[in-house]
């Protein structure tokens, strides 16, 4: 690319669309021609594994899991990421009665979700399971030539620069949002929420057990609808409505065996939440 001189003589450029523009007019990011967005790894399965709903359960639930997705391990290519939990809420808990701003909120809840990808990495061990920070993603293609199942902790990498909500301090984009723009990031084609309820319900089934369930529904139908409580983390909706990428999210009881499979091998279980 040529250089440019500014017509002052101060300020040299690089030839490009973007030569002086400072990147906050509304209407050159409109007009911005750009090439559509390459997918790095669409046959990549993302999963995150809930904190509350499968880590927290112990022996009760996890080993179940996991004993599945080994069974799958020779015909997919799989990423985990792991939730918080009902720890992650504890110190939320102490850190808003301290005083905690957003961002100290938010690596305490990284810390938690790091000490998940640590339990499942080592449970994981014997099959390949490897915990890899965010940094590592580059390096998917040498992991799975070398049979790894990687697992990642679920919070997005802002740390102390999360930013703050509209009310209150808890940060909104946790683990959640952290496996939709992981799957943003990849491309991936199959991107599963494994929880312990059955997808997505117009209530929470554990608090009414009338609520109906939604077997799928558009991202931005579900926004639209204000529902009071969702199944995933409300900003996940936006991120997948604004993708390039993303087609739909899945939402699966990985408590009901063989759920998981027939999720990675494409069956419609549990709920779909798809872009529009």
């Amino acid at each position: 690319m040529a250089l440019v001189r500014e017509k002052d003589g101060k300020r040299l450029h690089v030839k490009s669309n973007l030569m002086g523009e400072s990147l906050v007019s509304k209407e050159f990011i409109d007009q911005l021609d750009i090439a559509p967005q390459e997918r790095l790894y669409p046959d990549v399965k993302l999963m995150k594994i809930g904190g509350q709903s499968i880590c927290d359960r112990g022996a009760k639930a996890l080993p179940q899991v996991l004993k599945e997705i080994v069974r799958n391990r020779a015909d997919h290519k799989m990423v985990l990421t792991t939730g918080g939990g009902t720890r992650s809420r504890h110190i939320y808990t102490i850190g808003l009665e301290m005083g905690m701003p957003t961002g100290v909120i938010a690596k305490f809840g990284s810390m938690v979700s790091e000490q998940n990808a640590l339990m499942i990495a080592t449970l994981l061990s014997p099959w390949g399971g490897v915990q890899i920070s965010h940094s590592d993603i580059v390096k998917l293609p040498t992991y799975f030539a070398e049979n790894i199942i990687p697992v990642m902790h679920g919070m997005p990498p802002y740390d102390y620069f999360a930013i703050k909500p509209k009310v209150g301090r808890i940060p909104i984009h946790r683990t959640d949002v952290g496996l939709v723009i992981l799957a943003d990031l990849v491309g991936s084609k199959t991107v599963l929420f494994i929880k312990d309820e059955n997808g997505l319900y117009t209530e929470d089934p554990k608090k009414n057990p009338d609520a109906a369930f939604i077997a799928e529904i558009g991202a931005q139908d579900l926004l639209d609808n204000g529902q009071d409580d969702l199944v995933i983390e409300r900003p996940c909706l936006e991120i997948i409505q604004n993708s390039e990428v993303l087609d739909k999210v899945q939402i699966v009881n990985g408590l009901v065996p063989g759920n998981i499979t027939r999720a990675l091998n494409g069956e419609h279980v549990g709920t779909f939440i798809y872009k529009q």
